[in-house]
């Protein structure tokens, strides 16, 4: 499914950074920063842009290939890893950020995504994600169409254990990134530190 997505010349959730990261990137130490499902780049590229050292990965190389295009453009350098997260290890004491953006997993592999993500981040690393949360399947603007694909509150404090939490909250915003994630939008932001 997401190589046929990318397949296409047009950055489909545009080239800008997502309004949430654009907002609080600032809460992410200067460092490494590794980010999840990272798609056609906009979010590792604007952060190499602000002088992080950023690890990208996505399991679509149709994705990853446009994110190359796209750091190589703006001037940064990304080290882009063709991966599925199923397989990839996060490491250990390893990232001062990790930056999840729209990253819908199936619920065991979120799980045991979101299970490393404390040990993966190095002393006073932060967590940074924005998701679509249950009720996005009412607005129908983009995101997963069943809701164990989408990620609540609920979701985050049972999976993420051990880092103190910054920011939760559950809210609706406008998310108009390319022509796929278009209009209101039901979504989960979330900032932790370990």
């Amino acid at each position: 499914m997401w190589d046929e997505r990318y397949n296409t010349e047009e950055y489909i959730y545009g080239t800008e950074p997502n309004d949430f990261l654009k907002a609080h990137f600032h809460e992410l130490p200067k460092g490494k920063i590794l980010c999840l499902a990272d798609g056609e780049g906009r979010n590792s590229v604007f952060l190499a842009e602000n002088g992080y050292e950023v690890t990208a990965v996505d399991g679509s190389p149709f994705a990853v290939e446009k994110a190359k295009q796209l750091a190589e453009q703006r001037g940064v350098k990304v080290e882009n890893i063709v991966a599925d997260l199923g397989e990839f290890d996060l490491g250990e004491s390893q990232w001062d950020g990790i930056v999840s953006i729209f990253c819908h997993l199936p619920p065991a592999l979120r799980q045991r995504i979101h299970a490393q993500i404390p040990k993966a981040l190095k002393p006073n690393g932060v967590f940074l994600l924005e998701s679509y949360r249950p009720e996005q399947l009412e607005y129908k603007t983009g995101g997963p169409q069943v809701a164990e694909m989408t990620i609540s509150l609920d979701n985050l404090n049972t999976e993420i254990q051990g880092l103190n939490f910054l920011m939760t909250q559950e809210t609706v915003r406008d998310v108009t990134e390319g022509s796929l994630h278009t209009g209101m939008a039901a979504v989960t932001n979330f900032i932790a530190k370990k």
